[in-house]
């Protein structure tokens, strides 16, 4: 295919919710040795009353076999919101539209388990208030510096922000009042095998580069083009945070 036709396939790609099913052939990504969904689900099967923010289209939520019988999921972005609430209210989970404020729109102490899988924002001190005493808050948050090379491919050297470290996470957990239960940290390998892939990924994946589009960054992703072709894959490395904490009973 020529450049021009897989920049356009990219472009008309979807990319509502957390579906990355479109990128079989096109891309791969290693998974975190934890097994997030495994754990997400095992915990699932204990609780009484959930949360899970930033839910996306809550593909990862319905994979929970078993479910408590209060089960509430958040997203702000709207084309989410929509996927998600079709998904999981045939679960009897609860599908709510919140906009990103600084609080969460529920009652102190309302769950005994709150999951988040690649929040954008965490609002530290908000889990530990809604988290009963005892509860639970599970979460796989991007780590520092991810997929760098992908975005100073698009931008050229860009500075990386710790602000994401586990570190950083451990500290702010514990200014909120959670135990640190674990911890863990790793780099995974990603590879776009062609630039149909890395256009879609930019759109969906958005803060990798900043208010991309196809247009803007032709001359980079004709380049992309071109090295993909001379040495194969594109290789990234994708940083991964799990972080599990409890609210001291």
């Amino acid at each position: 295919m020529t450049i021009e036709e897989l920049v356009a396939e990219g472009a008309a790609a979807p990319v509502d919710g957390w579906d990355f099913s479109w990128f079989e052939g096109r891309a791969t990504e290693e998974r975190p040795p934890w097994g997030y969904a495994r754990l997400m689900a095992r915990h699932m099967a204990r609780a009484t009353a959930a949360l899970d923010i930033e839910t996306g289209g809550g593909e990862v939520l319905a994979t929970a076999a078993l479910r408590p019988p209060l089960l509430v999921a958040t997203e702000s972005w709207p084309p989410n919101v929509a996927i998600a609430r079709d998904r999981l209210l045939p679960l009897g989970g609860h599908g709510m539209t919140v906009k990103k404020t600084p609080t969460l729109p529920f009652v102190t102490s309302s769950f005994d388990l709150v999951v988040s899988r690649h929040p954008v924002v965490v609002l530290w001190e908000e889990i530990a208030r809604v988290l009963r005493p005892g509860g639970t808050y599970l979460s796989q948050q991007i780590g520092p510096g991810t997929n760098r090379e992908l975005t100073e491919f698009m931008l050229g050297p860009q500075p990386v922000n710790d602000v994401r470290s586990a570190e950083r996470a451990r500290v702010a957990a514990e200014a909120a009042g959670l135990r640190v239960v674990d911890l863990q940290a790793c780099s995974l390998r990603v590879e776009f095998f062609d630039v149909a892939a890395v256009v879609c990924f930019l759109r969906k994946v958005h803060w990798t580069v900043p208010g991309f589009t196809p247009e803007a960054y032709a001359d980079r992703l004709r380049a992309m083009h071109r090295r993909i072709e001379q040495s194969g894959p594109f290789v990234s490395t994708a940083q991964r945070l799990l972080v599990e904490l409890r609210r001291p009973a």
